[in-house]
């Protein structure tokens, strides 16, 4: 297999609309358009190629990057890891759930902070960068990841769950989830 070197990525819009719809589309693309420069792999093993794309940078050192192709093998996917941490999985690699539980035990501790987190959340949903918008020492105190990665993890599962499943809910439902945690 080959494996190339760490590409470091960033995929972000220049200017947020009024048409959320768009801006998201744009996103997708972005990425996509990405992923399209890939050199093809010649067969199954060895002659696969994988990439690993770093996407963001925390407060903490830890990266969040992204891995293709993904256990389907299915178009664009890919798999969301965050450096150093280890998920309900025994990997690096988050799932939904985990994602969602960090903000539940973050909620419980401080339930004060809950419109709060949500408001941010939104923000990420609506495709504002992450980094853009939050005063992150505010959340210094809670439970779990660092909220910086907690949004920058939900930037990557939104632009995922966009490109996976565009002709349907696309990062609807994941956000959907993520509202019912929060009230």
């Amino acid at each position: 297999m080959t494996v190339y070197p760490e590409i470091y990525l960033t995929i972000k819009l220049d200017v947020i609309t009024d048409n959320h719809e768009y801006d998201r589309n744009k996103l997708r693309k972005l990425a996509i358009n990405e992923f399209a420069k890939e050199v093809a792999g010649k067969g199954k093993g060895e002659l696969s190629t994988k990439y690993k794309y770093v996407v963001e940078d925390s407060r903490s050192g830890n990266r969040v990057y992204i891995t293709r192709p993904a256990f389907n093998k299915l178009g664009f996917d890919f798999l969301i890891h965050v450096e150093n941490c280890t998920f309900s999985n025994g990997k690096d690699n988050p799932k939904h759930e985990d994602l969602a539980n960090d903000i539940k035990n973050k909620v419980l501790q401080h339930k004060k902070m809950s419109k709060d987190i949500l408001k941010e959340l939104e923000k990420v949903y609506e495709c504002s960068e992450p980094d853009a918008m939050v005063d992150y020492k505010r959340y210094d105190n809670l439970p779990g990841l660092p909220m910086d990665l907690v949004l920058k993890t939900a930037k990557w599962f939104f632009i995922e769950q966009d490109i996976r499943y565009w002709n349907y809910s696309g990062r609807n439902m994941l956000m959907d989830g993520l509202r019912k945690v929060l009230t």
